[in-house]
């Protein structure tokens, strides 16, 4: 089957026809799926965990539909034709590749109102925000009610799992500030954003200090880290939290200058298809939406990855594979 591999260094890809196809007795317990569309995500091909497997495949997105479900014995909530959507393990296999696993954990049913491209668009970012959010950041789910007087702020929220920061944190309530490029300013307030700030015009710091009991921040969603993620610190309220997604927070605090009991966290998206679902029914219901920057067939990977590495994307860049 044709896959896309990574060979030699880390950075080095090919595209192979042979590629073997997954055995499901070595993964009793998983799905079998023919891919439709796999998203990129920027810098995976620097990240050490996908470099375990014997022949390492990029694209931890996964849209396509329910070839076999598991031999190991049991019930299984899917069955073949469902056509489905996750995030797969970062120490397997990606998915950049006609066939690919996936367990009954990582799975939901694709959003009725999704083309292929743009469900593949969706897990990896949507849950970084969701978990960013509602697991580490401490707001309520919109599910489970307002968050009325919390503030967020999402850097690069023209970016991946910037709009997934912004649309998640709008639709539970929350007033939402986001940052991005003058190009892309009603975009982001497309998203939901209540306020958005050119960073090429205003500086994020400076903003705040103008009124930093009133546009200080309760969560902060940090997609950028270098200087933006030392900056957001001193942005945080007392209490808040400064959550990055680009670098660890804490060996950038400040020495001084940061609000009494700020915390910083740092974390690794996890799949989840129960929170997955949540994120179906708020893009079922037009509550949300997948945004794809560019889409490229398999065999276009290198372009594709020169569009994803340019930095300017908006949205997700999406291999077609099946």
């Amino acid at each position: 089957m044709r896959a896309l591999i990574r060979t030699g260094t880390p950075k080095t890809l090919t595209y192979d026809t042979n590629h073997p196809e997954p055995n499901p007795a070595e993964y009793p317990e998983c799905y079998t799926i023919r891919v439709k569309a796999t998203a990129l995500t920027r810098g995976e091909l620097t990240w050490p965990e996908p470099l375990l497997p014997d022949i390492p495949v990029p694209g931890f997105d996964v849209a396509g539909e329910v070839v076999s479900t598991p031999i190991a014995p049991g019930e299984y909530a899917f069955k073949p034709g469902d056509e489905v959507y996750a995030l797969t393990t970062f120490t397997w296999k990606g998915n950049a590749r006609e066939l690919s696993l996936a367990t009954e954990k990582e799975l939901s049913l694709k959003p009725k109102n999704l083309n292929w491209g743009e469900a593949a668009s969706v897990p990896l970012s949507a849950l970084s925000a969701y978990q960013a959010l509602f697991i580490h950041g401490g707001l309520n789910s919109p599910e489970q009610g307002e968050n009325s007087g919390k503030r967020v702020l999402v850097t690069a929220a023209s970016g991946g799992v910037g709009i997934w920061g912004v649309q998640l944190a709008h639709e539970a309530g929350a007033e939402v500030v986001g940052t991005c490029s003058t190009a892309n300013i009603d975009f982001v307030k497309g998203l939901g954003a209540d306020t958005v700030i050119d960073y090429t015009k205003t500086d994020l710091l400076e903003w705040v200090t103008q009124g930093r009991e009133s546009r200080g921040f309760d969560v902060i969603l940090d997609c950028i880290g270098g200087q933006t993620l030392s900056a957001s610190w001193k942005c945080a309220r007392r209490g808040g939290k400064v959550i990055s997604v680009a670098e660890p927070p804490d060996p950038k605090r400040p020495a001084d200058g940061t609000a009494e009991d700020v915390e910083g966290v740092w974390f690794i998206v996890k799949a989840n298809g129960n929170q997955l679902v949540e994120v179906t029914s708020l893009i079922e219901q037009g509550k949300a939406r997948a945004v794809v920057d560019s889409v490229y067939e398999l065999e276009q990977w290198g372009k594709a990855f020169e569009r994803l590495e340019g930095g300017h994307a908006k949205g997700k860049v999406v291999l077609k594979v099946g």
